[in-house]
């Protein structure tokens, strides 16, 4: 198991993705505890993007709650299809938030949050919990963040 990451910021946000997804898939090779790698995905996609925040929900007694993060303190519990986590929850689809204020119904968990990107995680083909970066810039996250997104949740299933 790897326990540095090698952060590389002066290239492209691509290639960004492309250094750390290895060391991702390392860190978590082998570790059974889903607790202790989602911990670890949010620490590694926190360090190297400095995201405002960065973090999981998981569904338990149908409901949203809070998982492993990287940020300020957050929501605890989100209903299904409330907000941009309980809307990608519901829906079992990537939701990409330029403007979080023009969101209907955005959960406001901090202020400074402008921009916010949404994967959900499946088990056996039920969403079992999200992936939630929130950005305090506009229009922070795009298709690129969302296809290496769902590539290094995707690493969960491996």
């Amino acid at each position: 198991m790897a326990e540095d990451l090698k952060i590389v910021t002066d290239i492209s946000k691509e290639a960004q993705y492309r250094s750390l997804i290895p060391q991702i898939a390392a860190l978590i090779k082998g570790e059974p505890d889903q607790v202790a790698n989602l911990a670890n995905i949010a620490a590694a996609l926190k360090e190297q993007f400095g995201w405002f925040w960065v973090g999981f929900y998981l569904v338990k007694n149908e409901v949203l709650v809070l998982g492993p993060f990287q940020g300020p303190v957050a929501c605890t519990r989100i209903q299904k299809g409330k907000g941009v986590c309980g809307t990608s929850w519901l829906q079992g689809e990537t939701l990409i938030v330029p403007d979080v204020e023009e969101f209907p119904g955005h959960i406001a968990c901090a202020a400074a949050s402008r921009s916010e990107i949404v994967l959900p995680l499946f088990q056996g083909g039920e969403v079992i919990g999200v992936l939630d970066v929130d950005s305090e810039h506009l229009a922070h996250f795009d298709e690129v963040d969302a296809k290496y997104l769902k590539e290094i949740i995707s690493l969960l299933d491996a």
